[in-house]
């Protein structure tokens, strides 16, 4: 996986590979899928959720540029993996997952990899207010807009990662916060997500 999906798409900070090459994604993959854990795509894991393809998930937390000991908050914990990933990287990790039975499963599998992380079952698309700001925020689901209070739960110098368009199609925007209503919004490509479901999102 790592040397032939991503390394050649352009992958290059070594801690995150470093990441990918320790954190068993077999783990957070339904029984009956695990022989195509490390395949270059998303799969299913229930309720019409998806772990993401592996190269998707690298691209995101290289895009974070995460140092050690930042806060991130995550917007969809599915299965537990870029959580993990995350906690390999040395970050304190907050997670929304809408779904509880989900929350409860990856909660379980990060504890048996001796991950802390704190997660909660909720709107993702109101962030989490008690814990912010936070130093990073990386969303797993595909949004119409930018919700509005991850935008104010994102200190000043901080950097968030989402999908945004249709639920058809949406574009990979790397947000960074300059000031109190000062961001810097960049394109890092095209992406198809499943939708991020909320006040701020899709309907249920």
């Amino acid at each position: 996986m790592v040397e032939e999906q991503l390394i050649p798409r352009g992958i290059k900070d070594k801690s995150v590979l470093k990441a990918f090459l320790n954190i068993p994604r077999e783990f957070f993959v339904p029984l009956g899928l695990r022989k195509f854990a490390y395949a270059d795509r998303p799969l299913l894991i229930g309720y019409k959720q998806t772990i993401s393809q592996p190269f998707m998930v690298a691209l995101m937390v290289q895009l974070l540029q995460l140092k050690r000991g930042d806060k991130v908050l995550e917007i969809g914990t599915g299965s537990g993996y870029q959580a993990a990933i995350l906690c390999y990287l040395g970050c304190e990790v907050f997670t929304i997952e809408r779904i509880k039975e989900l929350a409860d499963t990856a909660e379980e599998k990060l504890e048996k990899l001796q991950f802390k992380v704190k997660i909660k079952v909720g709107d993702g698309t109101l962030g989490w207010e008690e814990f912010s700001p936070f130093d990073k925020i990386i969303v797993a689901a595909g949004a119409k807009i930018i919700p509005p209070p991850l935008l104010s739960q994102l200190r000043e110098g901080g950097r968030l990662v989402i999908p945004v368009g249709n639920l058809y199609h949406q574009e990979l925007i790397v947000v960074d916060k300059r000031g109190e209503n000062e961001y810097i919004k960049n394109n890092a490509g095209g992406c198809i997500f499943v939708p991020l479901v909320g006040k701020y999102g899709y309907e249920d």
